[in-house]
């Protein structure tokens, strides 16, 4: 059993690093039609709120006069948003399968995986149900909460449910990673099977309980800009910085393993 605190921010070094290539602006000698200024809303999964937060500003202090504005979800629900022509820039996914919807609508751009995360056991401070391993998930009288099936925490915790053989009945679905996540805190349910990336920021109120490589699973993480974006310019540039080395900085050290 490990106790795991939030991750720190990253070096403040990194902050003012320029994304890579001529799309990244910065000053009109790297881009012959001016710096990049404007707002761009980026739609990205809940799993990368304090991430994404962090590689905001830290985009936005690289060019000033631009404003980074997030809107942070399940990524099965902003898909259906962004088909639905729901205003945005960027959509950085939590699943292949939710960029593909998007894809497929004709509403985006190319995708680039960019990160992938695997699963974590989280059970409140001091683990009162002695939550040691995935078997102990089945056990009876443990309350176990999971995202809903159709978002990509749900699918992703089933597959790992599914690779142990043990059958788990949620006390509740949840939404996102963030309300699953936010039960176990609030000590409403003994366990929950979420991202390692959100054990890590959720500081001392969460505890990790690590699950074996052999019955872990994994989901990858695309972004691409959005073919309604009325900042293309800014949105590749965004999307550009997220996969600069800095960009993959600030992932690894939320936990996430970049590409």
């Amino acid at each position: 059993m490990r106790r795991i605190l939030s991750a720190s921010v990253a070096v403040a070094a990194l902050t003012l690093t320029a994304c890579g290539g001529s799309s990244s602006g910065g000053s009109p000698a790297d881009n012959p039609s001016g710096p990049l200024s404007g707002t761009i809303t980026v739609f990205a999964a809940a799993s990368l709120t304090e991430s994404f937060t962090a590689l905001g500003r830290q985009f936005e202090s690289g060019h000033p006069g631009t404003t980074v504005r997030f809107n942070f979800g399940p990524s099965s629900g902003l898909a259906t948003q962004i088909v639905n022509g729901a205003p945005a820039d960027v959509f950085a996914s939590a699943s292949p399968k939710n960029m593909t919807q998007v894809s497929d609508a004709q509403a985006a751009g190319r995708s680039v995986v960019f990160a992938t995360n695997t699963m974590e056991i989280a059970v409140p401070q001091g683990n009162p149900a002695k939550i040691d391993s995935v078997d102990d998930l089945a056990r009876k009288g443990v309350k176990v909460v999971l995202c809903a099936a159709t978002v990509p925490c749900g699918a992703t915790a089933r597959q790992v449910l599914a690779n142990a053989k043990i059958t788990v009945k949620a006390v509740s679905d949840e939404v996102d990673v963030k309300s699953t996540l936010q039960k176990v805190g609030l000590g409403e349910a003994d366990a929950g099977v979420v991202y390692v990336t959100d054990v890590r920021s959720a500081g001392d109120e969460i505890e990790g309980v690590l699950i074996p490589d052999a019955v872990n699973a994994s989901t990858d993480y695309p972004i691409a800009t959005l073919t309604g974006s009325r900042n293309s310019a800014l949105a590749q540039a965004f999307v550009d910085y997220v996969t600069s080395p800095a960009g993959r900085a600030e992932l690894s050290e939320a936990g996430f393993t970049t590409r």
